[in-house]
């Protein structure tokens, strides 16, 4: 038996490459005959393209053509209204696509595309989230995970009767995707098939949804996505340069490319939708919940269905007899949201932790005891037990590790005149999921073996984990294990995201690897001189209903440092302390842990998206006007793990990891900058203007 490869630190297999240059990204692709396409976006936030005028564009020198609505071939409709390009006049938000220009340069096409002459018929638009405006909706109901609303025994008697009361409210703002590579896509059709290089977080969905749209059977379709530099979400699904790529392909008989710029990212990939989030805590004196109503309040486009769900991961954390939670959206003229890096856990518990840290306060309570007294084992909503539920083992050891007991003294030893100091604590959590997936793994019969899966890998060290998951189903050394993923043409799988990569897709190659074993052991040990192969299937696996619930846990500790003269926060030390199952590779784990952490750091403290109401488009288009967290602002940050294992999530005992640095963070250093203010700051970004505003005397005066 070889040494386990699960657990082991083993450096990611595509590092050389990427730190020399070598990876192939999308952008990187080039065909003989490359053309190029350039959009046009509309100047309106709503009303209709009533002309188009392509004459002077199409007399450039190096122009092939303009694609429009009057000459675009019809697409089949598909759930995403964002993916019918140019098939009609209405224009429901600015920046959307109403006409493109292919020509022989990227410099060509972008120069023509302000050629193109469009007219329009503009209507009244609205693009700010207002709970006072009318045309709030309740969202449909997405499966059994996301029901929109829930309720459980009477909150209002509860709330009214209850010795401590907290009603607050917190804001978050739009949040854009800012991955370092922009969308891009090349296409190029042959034979009537088309092939698509895409910066996808799921080649197999993409190719079906394209071989719909274009009305050719999914065998037709191949989408390759070798390397992906960043998703967070905004790359789950298509996106409409997509399709102006494959539209475009097929209008001028070659391979296209588009790539979206850095501006039209805020509009075409998506982003975070703002959140208002009302939430109402009950409690006993001694810190017991009683009640908890969360109540979040969101936008829609009028062409996407996205809903953030912020209030979901209250059902779940904390016991408490009644509860309530319910989600309202609104449809305006704005780009459509999208998913983010933990979607609706992120906005939502930044509000449900701020208001545990003020029942905290109160109650005369520690914020982590308080947490510890409401913990439970069965999930609050299902009733069922949890598949594993460490949350107070992570609180108590991230308490340990971060000196949490001696938090009061060291705000009151390190505060002097110029700095504040403070220490705040959240907790976190991600819902886990397995969606079926396919795999292969031939072997040659001499050691060597190979496993196929249409899998993608988005910076998260995909290719190698598989690798140590195939090694250890094998009982062989990792090195004699090649994965091959990235391309629609092997087994199809699930999408990169919600946490569920590692899980769905390290299923399958576990079923495929015990498989193979099984039909070598069948043959007496024998290998065909052509090699042997086994495939499967997850899908009948996982349709049994669940009997646990299952999720992963985190608690986050940050401290901070308050500038009194500037209002200026900084964030010299992070803890995060995480329960997720079994650590498949501790290297790959600690980099998705640390870079959520400051993802969600640069949440608290930078990162605000801002629309113009008269104009309709968002002011923060670039990352000179979006602020991200740099290096100069990453504190020391240590990301922890629990020994845990969870065979009911996996067969590998191992959680999904994406997602759950993030979450919590945010509250972690706004509790922070309470405890070292004595001031509460309910919306972020925690701005110099907004810890100005909120401040005690003597701060920023």
């Amino acid at each position: 038996m070889t040494h386990p490869s699960v657990g082991s630190a083993i450096p990611r297999r595509e590092a050389r490459e990427k730190v020399t240059g070598s990876a192939r990204y999308t952008g990187d692709v080039t065909l003989p005959h490359l053309a190029y396409a350039a959009v046009v976006p509309a100047a309106v936030a709503h009303g209709r393209v009533t002309a188009v005028h392509p004459e002077e564009a199409l007399a450039r020198s190096g122009v092939l053509a303009v694609i429009h609505g009057g000459n675009c071939p019809r697409l089949n409709r598909t759930g995403d209204a964002d993916l019918a390009v140019f098939q009609s006049p209405s224009v429901s938000y600015r920046g959307q696509f109403v006409a493109a220009v292919v020509a022989e340069s990227p410099q060509i096409a972008h120069e023509a595309a302000r050629m193109v002459g469009i007219e329009y018929a503009a209507a009244p638009h609205r693009v700010s989230l207002d709970i006072a405006c009318d045309g709030f909706h309740q969202p449909p109901d997405h499966g059994p995970f996301f029901p929109t609303d829930c309720s459980h025994g009477d909150v209002e008697s509860a709330l009214s009767h209850a010795p401590v009361r907290i009603e607050a409210t917190y804001t978050t703002p739009p949040y854009h995707h800012h991955a370092l590579e922009p969308h891009g896509t090349v296409a190029y059709w042959h034979d009537g098939a088309l092939t698509v290089y895409d910066t996808t977080q799921g080649p197999s969905g993409t190719r079906d949804i394209l071989g719909h749209l274009f009305g050719i059977g999914p065998d037709r379709v191949r989408v390759i996505a070798r390397h992906v530099g960043g998703g967070f979400g905004s790359k789950a699904a298509p996106r409409a340069q997509l399709v102006v790529a494959a539209v475009a392909a097929l209008a001028v008989g070659r391979p296209v490319r588009t790539a979206l710029t850095r501006e039209q990212l805020s509009v075409v990939a998506g982003y975070r939708t703002p959140t208002i989030q009302r939430i109402r805590l009950g409690a006993e004196t001694d810190g017991h919940l009683l009640a908890v109503s969360h109540v979040s309040f969101e936008q829609a486009s009028l062409t996407g269905d996205h809903c953030e769900y912020s209030a979901a991961p209250t059902r779940t954390m904390y016991a408490a007899p009644n509860r309530e939670t319910r989600h309202w959206r609104v449809r305006l003229h704005v780009p459509s949201p999208t998913w983010m890096r933990a979607p609706g856990e992120c906005p939502g518990m930044f509000a449900l932790e701020s208001a545990m840290d003020e029942l905290a306060v109160a109650c005369s309570l520690d914020p982590v005891e308080l947490r510890l007294r409401n913990d439970t084992a069965n999930d609050p909503h299902s009733g069922r037990p949890f598949s594993t539920r460490n949350l107070a083992t992570c609180l108590r050891l991230g308490a340990e590790r971060f000196g949490w007991a001696e938090r009061d003294r060291l705000r009151a030893e390190h505060s002097d005149g110029r700095r504040l100091v403070g220490m705040g604590v959240a907790a976190s959590t991600i819902p886990q999921y397995r969606f079926p997936s396919r795999a292969s793994v031939h072997t040659d019969g001499h050691g060597r073996y190979t496993v196929r899966i249409a899998a993608v890998d988005i910076g998260t060290g995909a290719r190698t984990a598989l690798a140590q998951i195939a090694a250890d189903a094998l009982h062989v050394g990792v090195d004699h294990v090649m994965v091959e993923i990235g391309d629609s043409a092997y087994p199809s799988a699930s999408w990169a995201g919600r946490s569920s990569g590692t899980t769905s897709w390290g299923t399958a190659v576990v079923r495929a690897c015990e498989a193979l074993r099984t039909d070598i052991g069948r043959r007496g040990g024998l290998v065909p001189a052509s090699g042997l192969e086994a495939g499967v299937d997850t899908l009948e696996e996982l349709a049994v209903p669940r009997a646990h619930s299952q999720h992963a846990f985190g608690a986050q500790f940050a401290r901070v440092t308050v500038d009194t003269s500037t209002g200026e926060i900084r964030v010299p030390r992070m803890l995060g302390v995480f329960a997720v199952g079994r650590v498949i590779n501790p290297v790959t784990v600690r980099s998705q842990l640390v870079g959520g952490m400051v993802m969600g750091l640069s949440m608290a403290l930078c990162e605000e998206g801002f629309i113009d109401r008269t104009y309709g488009h968002f002011h923060t288009r670039d990352l000179s006007a979006y602020h991200v967290a740099t290096f100069a602002d990453a504190p020391e940050i240590e990301a922890v793990c629990i020994d845990e294992e969870d065979f009911h999530t996996s067969p590998m005992g191992a959680k999904g990891v994406g997602e759950i640095g993030i979450v919590g963070t945010a509250a972690a250093i706004a509790n922070a900058v309470h405890h070292a203010t004595g001031r509460r700051i309910r919306s972020l970004p925690l701005s110099v203007r907004r810890v100005r505003d909120a401040a005690a005397p003597g701060i920023g005066t």
